[in-house]
């Protein structure tokens, strides 16, 4: 580094340790709130609407066999030959049902759950609705066989708020990052100084070599 450069960033150095600690603290918490405010305000809300449909046993059954048939039409919802059905109801691409709807089942009841996620509070509504409704045909299809009736237990209400999270919740979450790096960045602060300031002192002035010399 030469003198020019080192002149120069003495003072900023300078003005960097003379800052109380708490100064960054609130600077990371100040930026950060920003930028996780500004994001929650331009991100696009989401909504989420969900399906719910039930394995019934038939006379030939049992609820063993409800609960276990549940379990597996959970996992086949997703699948193209429910989707591609589905898609015809909802007016969407079968990818968009792919990347949009999931499914969940409970270990305790012959429930599935079908949940859709838009931009759209109706269309999430309608993805949800369109998905169950395909999963229960198929389920008719095979119902002499599996000995199971797959049942809409309840519609997709249409959400009236968004699901994501809001400009006030994005936030905070900003502001806690930014204080947690304004933190870290106390922390680092007196450690370098401390090294800085022990390489300094373990040079040995121009007095302390000549004596050096002289006793020689």
């Amino acid at each position: 580094m030469t003198d020019t450069s080192a002149r120069q960033h003495r003072p900023v150095t300078a003005l960097t340790r003379s800052l109380p600690p708490w100064s960054l603290l609130a600077a990371g918490a100040v930026a950060g709130g920003l930028l996780g405010g500004t994001y929650g305000l331009v991100r696009t809300p989401q909504y989420t609407a969900t399906s719910y449909v039930v394995a019934v046993p038939t006379q030939k059954s049992d609820t063993a066999t409800a609960l276990g048939f549940a379990q597996a039409y959970g996992r086949v919802a997703p699948q193209l030959a429910v989707l591609g059905d589905a898609q015809v109801w909802a007016g969407v691409p079968v990818s968009t049902l792919r990347e949009s709807v999931r499914t969940a089942t409970s270990p305790d009841a012959p429930m599935v759950s079908v949940t859709a996620t838009s931009s759209r509070p109706d269309l999430a509504a309608d993805m949800a609705d369109a998905v169950a409704r395909a999963l229960t045909r198929h389920a008719a299809d095979t119902e002499d066989a599996t000995r199971v009736e797959l049942q809409q237990f309840a519609r997709a209400v249409e959400p009236a708020e968004p699901s994501s999270a809001s400009a006030r919740v994005t936030g905070l979450v900003g502001a806690s990052a930014g204080g947690l790096l304004g933190g870290l960045a106390v922390l680092v602060r007196p450690r370098r100084a401390a090294e800085t300031g022990g390489r300094h002192a373990s040079v040995p002035g121009p007095a302390v070599a000549a004596d050096a010399h002289g006793q020689l």
